[in-house]
């Protein structure tokens, strides 16, 4: 039984291993062959042009909805870890669990109804940097709550035994002792919202001109409808954008979680 046993596990991770090779070598194949200098200094024409506008949009939304996310993820975090046998934090971890489980979509429809209509943002990079912190929010807090739940008990009690206080304790003794694994955390949330599509269609629209620093009323490109939309196009130009979007939000996104792994690896030696 134990043989076979490997024997599945093994088969299953072939079959993973070879369709992200595939998915890597047919994305860097189309995606170089597109790549030139035109991408980087030119916003969109139609469906030709460059990445311009779509390369900063992304990195708004981004920063933005990490920036917006982060602090509210890791006090939820911080929260659910610290008073985790109370009633209140296990409610609040509970719909954690469910927002999990939302489709991006719905939260864009949600980001639609109240900030595009509602409020009357229109498509903008504020709503839509609002409904990706929506989405990455419980990955933040989750990921802080497993990295503080997973300090030893006696740095606590030492700390408590000196006189510190509860904010003390959090601030000064717990959280800079996990401090590389709530960074990872984030970088994470970050290439998770990096790669998202549909709650931006609903939020932020699309634009071939590069942002003018209006946070509502202005809709901005981004490099995942460029993927989604273009490739559907029957012009060669507009598939070699597509091919590019792709190769850059995959180098992006494997950029960033190595990153992470690399910093908590070189945090965790200094230690």
């Amino acid at each position: 039984m134990s043989y076979i046993g490997w024997t599945i596990c093994g088969a299953s991770f072939l079959i993973l291993a070879a369709a992200l090779v595939d998915i890597l070598a047919e994305v860097t194949v189309g995606g170089f062959s597109a790549l030139n200098l035109k991408l980087f200094t030119e916003p969109t024409q139609g469906v030709s042009g460059g990445l311009l506008n779509a390369i900063e949009g992304t990195a708004l939304l981004t920063v933005g909805s990490v920036a917006i996310a982060g602090p509210l993820g890791i006090g939820v975090g911080v929260y659910c870890s610290e008073k985790r046998h109370h009633l209140f934090s296990r409610v609040v971890r509970f719909m954690g669990d469910v927002l999990v489980g939302v489709p991006s979509i719905v939260l864009g429809l949600f980001g639609y109804i109240t900030m595009v209509v509602a409020l009357g943002w229109h498509f903008s990079v504020l709503a839509g940097a609002i409904t990706l912190a929506i989405m990455i929010i419980p990955y933040i807090a989750r990921t802080t709550e497993l990295a503080l739940v997973a300090l030893p008990g006696s740095l606590r009690e030492s700390a408590y035994s000196l006189g510190a206080s509860e904010a003390s304790v959090i601030l000064r003794v717990l959280m800079p002792s996990c401090a590389g694994r709530i960074l990872t955390g984030l970088l994470l949330a970050m290439a998770l919202s990096m790669g998202e599509t549909a709650p931006l269609i609903y939020t932020v629209g699309w634009s071939n001109y590069t942002w003018s620093g209006q946070l509502t009323q202005e809709p901005v490109g981004y490099l995942t409808y460029v993927i989604w939309s273009f490739i559907n196009e029957p012009f060669e130009s507009a598939h070699k954008l597509a091919f590019a979007a792709a190769l850059l939000i995959t180098f992006f996104a494997l950029a960033i979680t190595l990153s992470s792994r690399l910093l908590l690896r070189y945090i965790e030696k200094g230690r």
